[in-house]
């Protein structure tokens, strides 16, 4: 059931592909036993914005940009990759943290047949959950990573569980599914590409929790967003653990739709006309039209992310430091739209949101890059990861 497989000799070269609402991307890094990789390609196509969301269409959508990352990979010159996996983000996975509690009266080993039992039986759970959650669906999931983030015995955590004796035991596991269907039609575009048997997928959030919670490591509790195409998703980590996380249908795109519908424009247009207003660049007049707009859809946004921080956690405090992914070019608006928020940094934390934008410059010296080619910050993470932290977590 692991994502990872294989040794990390020096000089094997992987492909890991970044999947999500917005955009597509893709890179060739070396493996290297250093735990640092050396990114040598990176591509990254976005996927085509149309005026109405609708499952199906933007799922053909995005394997047509994944399409063409590939046929750039393909004919980048580098040569076939040793192994391929793919980052899959909102909303083309789910996960969520579940806590397995097992109690007995008399003493029990903790074995790793145990341990497997338990988290198979908890995803089935899971995957249940969500089939009878979303009646509609008519295409059965696909588990695609677990992670044992904390174990306890006694009441006590322990790293080293194996072979130990216990009356209690207390499992906190990450599970991540995937329709059947998405994952096939991404395994099917792969293979036409690269014959390779076995695709290692996994969640964009558990790379980017990883590589977050190691740089920052004197920051045990924080929030983790994603701004995507069509969904923010909001993470909360506690004590570095990936606690609990909701997610609201306000990407980027819903900024230019409403621009459009608002402004009678195209969505070209709108899109032109936002990136004008964001630099500072657009005309007097122009300004006069949008600046009530955008500042609308900023209450919008808030509103949106007030409420799904007040429906995140029954705890009594939500963590103050955020750390932000999103589109290199909206993360100046968005953290700027979040530290003017006004009601959950005053009555749910307790003090004013710091926000970190995750560019490349924060994984300075995690990474290296071939001289030229775009620093792609989430195709970053995710070599961080598999590179040096495949065995780690």
């Amino acid at each position: 059931m692991g994502i990872f497989g294989g040794n990390t000799e020096k000089g094997k070269l992987m492909l890991v592909l970044d999947v999500g609402s917005f955009s597509v991307g893709g890179a060739l890094f070396w493996m290297h036993k250093s735990g640092v990789p050396k990114i040598v390609l990176s591509v990254r196509e976005p996927i085509a914005l149309e005026e109405n969301v609708e499952a199906n269409r933007l799922l053909f959508l995005t394997i047509k940009s994944l399409e063409v990352v590939l046929d750039r990979v393909y004919h980048s010159g580098f040569g076939a990759p040793k192994e391929i996996f793919c980052a899959l983000s909102s909303p083309w996975h789910i996960s969520e943290t579940r806590v397995i509690k097992l109690e007995r009266n008399m003493p029990f080993v903790f074995t790793s047949t145990l341990a497997l039992d338990l988290i198979k039986k908890e995803i089935d759970l899971f995957e249940k959950e969500y089939l009878a959650k979303y009646e509609g669906v008519e295409h059965p999931v696909r588990s695609i990573e677990f992670k044992n983030i904390k174990t306890m015995l006694n009441g006590y955590e322990t790293t080293q569980p194996l072979d130990q004796k216990g009356k209690e035991l207390e499992m906190t596991i990450f599970i991540s599914i995937s329709p059947e269907v998405v994952l096939k039609k991404i395994e099917k575009i792969i293979q036409m590409h690269f014959y390779h048997k076995e695709i290692q997928f996994f969640s964009s959030v558990m790379a980017t929790f990883v590589v977050v919670r190691d740089v920052y490591a004197h920051n045990e509790n924080f929030l983790l967003i994603d701004i995507g195409g069509e969904v923010t998703d909001i993470f909360m980590v506690k004590k570095n653990v990936l606690r609990e996380s909701i997610s609201f249908p306000l990407g980027l795109n819903f900024i230019i739709r409403r621009v459009a519908e608002t402004l009678f424009l195209s969505l070209n247009e709108a899109k032109s006309l936002v990136s004008l207003f964001k630099d500072g660049h657009a005309s007097g007049t122009a300004v006069k039209k949008i600046g009530p707009i955008i500042e609308k859809l900023k209450n919008d946004w808030l509103l949106s992310f007030q409420n799904s921080l007040s429906n995140l956690t029954n705890d009594i405090s939500v963590p103050a430091n955020i750390y932000l992914s999103v589109d290199a070019e909206m993360a100046s608006f968005f953290s700027e739209t979040i530290k003017t928020e006004q009601f959950s940094q005053y009555t749910l934390t307790e003090s004013k949101f710091t926000v970190t934008f995750l560019g490349t410059e924060v994984f300075k010296g995690m990474a290296e890059f071939k001289e030229g080619i775009i620093r792609d910050p989430a195709l970053a993470i995710n070599s961080i990861y598999i590179n040096r932290f495949s065995n780690k977590i």
